[in-house]
């Protein structure tokens, strides 16, 4: 694949991967959402509506980095008053933290189109290290000319680590709200210029 100002995939490890350059995440094919235990029986699942992020895919792949922001305001979970709560200082405290950060560091293993992208997640003001399980899904152009490219990732944080620590102990034991959170990432990306 190639435009008139050069070539816009590339080959590299047996797959067809994107040139480098800037992209940015379309917001029109983006997820990032989340799944937590509730009351010891059941999962919740939510999502942020609002996500940025820049993806600058470097000359060696190994290379490329990705800084998000979440718009913590817009978390929902398809439920108003758990919505109004998780928003709250018991939880994500969106009047002091209006955002949710991430800034990669390094990609530590590559395995076909399946690689393990490390960084620092920033909730509430407190940045720990994850790991990031990203499925590289394929390039492409769109039938409006953009250069674009596809991708999942997850990976599972303890809620606790950074703050968030609000709980009920249930009459039957256990709690309320489970500490782990699976965070779930779908996104395309499209190329800048």
């Amino acid at each position: 694949m190639t435009s008139s100002t050069g070539a816009v995939t590339r080959e590299w490890q047996g797959l067809t991967i994107p040139a480098p350059g800037t992209y940015t995440l379309d917001p029109a094919h983006a997820r990032v959402g989340f799944v937590a235990r509730h009351m010891m029986v059941s999962k919740v699942r939510g999502q942020f509506a609002e996500v940025t992020a820049t993806i600058t895919v470097a000359e060696d792949p190994t290379d490329s980095a990705v800084r998000a922001t979440i718009q913590a305001a817009t978390i929902g979970t398809g439920q108003a008053d758990r919505d109004t709560h998780l928003r709250s200082g018991d939880f994500l405290d969106v009047e002091k933290y209006p955002t949710l950060e991430f800034r990669s560091t390094r990609v530590t293993s590559v395995r076909g189109n399946e690689f393990t992208l490390a960084g620092d997640l920033t909730i509430r003001g407190v940045t720990h290290p994850v790991e990031l399980d990203v499925e590289f899904e394929g390039v492409g152009r769109s039938p409006f000319g953009q250069d674009i490219f596809g991708f999942s990732a997850s990976t599972e944080i303890d809620r606790e680590d950074f703050g968030l620590t609000w709980n009920v102990a249930l009459e039957t034991g256990g709690v309320l709200v489970g500490r782990k959170v699976k965070i779930e990432i779908e996104g395309e990306a499209i190329r800048e210029g």
